[in-house]
């Protein structure tokens, strides 16, 4: 669930304050982008 108005807003990853805010996984959506990315380091090519 998120709690944080920002992260309702405009979600954290659009939020100025994601390098800084400690609870950006518990209140917000924040995801790292490298989780997010299946063709990222480490894929497997076709």
């Amino acid at each position: 669930m998120v709690v944080c108005p920002i992260a309702l807003a405009v979600g954290c990853n659009k939020c100025p304050a994601v390098s800084v805010c400690p609870l950006k996984t518990t209140l917000g959506d924040y995801k790292p982008p490298a989780a997010n990315d299946p063709k990222g380091p480490g894929a497997k090519p076709k």
